[in-house]
């Protein structure tokens, strides 16, 4: 089991990221997979499960959602973004049909929609 990342920590390293990216600047890769780890595993306590997976490459993934318990290959159900895509859904920055309308969000199978659950509140 990965270690879990402190409420502090995420904060920063959200607020590192939010800093980084209102300066058009790259964000750093330790802040940037931090802040991915943080909100994943906040989904995760917010709606525990293994039907749905959610992948953001290459700093994480989190198998949410009660249903069918997936255990051998590709899962059915498969959410997968990129990390400044994950983080902005999951603050409340986008909204969920505007990053599919654009692209940004590859979603596959009947439970792959998680906009119900977002925004997290970090």
């Amino acid at each position: 089991m990965p270690r879990s990342i402190s409420t502090a920590d995420g904060r920063s390293a959200l607020e590192a990221v939010r800093i980084a990216s209102a300066s058009s600047a790259v964000p750093a890769r330790t802040d940037l997979a931090t802040a991915v780890r943080y909100l994943l595993q906040l989904l995760a306590e917010k709606a525990p499960g293994h039907s749905v997976e959610v992948r953001v490459p290459p700093f994480g993934a989190v198998q949410v959602v009660e249903g069918p318990r997936h255990t051998r290959g590709t899962p059915p159900n498969v959410v997968e973004m990129e990390p400044l895509t994950w983080i902005a859904l999951a603050t409340g920055q986008q909204e969920w049909m505007d990053a599919t309308a654009a692209g940004r969000i590859s979603a596959s199978g009947v439970r792959a929609d998680v906009s119900d659950l977002l925004p997290l509140r970090p």
